[in-house]
């Protein structure tokens, strides 16, 4: 697992490098790597969520009706929000090293760069 996800930031950084990218978003400091990080996680525990729930049945005697399903998404969606604050599946704390690390090697390279213009 850990080559996968090491895979899938190599990749997604080799696209921000070339430009493959869209939108580039710089963590700074520590807190907003945490926070970039969280976001992943609960869009990745919402999607999961709603797999989850999607086979469910509408049984209950509280669901279902015309407004459930519109208002599912949103539902799953603060659930997830909740969980990567509290704590999740414990990726957000993996994702933040590696951000900081991603970012430390894009500074020191930019830097020696930099350096050997002068």
């Amino acid at each position: 697992m850990d080559g996968l996800l090491d895979l899938q930031l190599n990749q997604a950084l080799s696209a921000s490098r070339s430009g493959g990218a869209t939108a580039q978003t710089t963590a700074t400091t520590p807190e907003a790597a945490r926070q970039a990080a969280e976001d992943f996680e609960s869009v990745f525990l919402a999607q999961m969520m709603e797999a989850m729930f999607a086979q469910v049945g509408e049984d209950d005697p509280f669901g279902g009706g015309p407004g459930a399903n519109a208002f599912r998404g949103m539902l799953n969606e603060e659930y997830a929000k909740v969980m990567a604050q509290s704590g999740g599946l414990g990726l957000s704390d993996r994702l933040t090293s590696e951000i900081l690390r991603y970012q430390e090697a894009a500074d020191s390279q930019g830097s020696t760069q930099d350096g050997d213009s002068q």
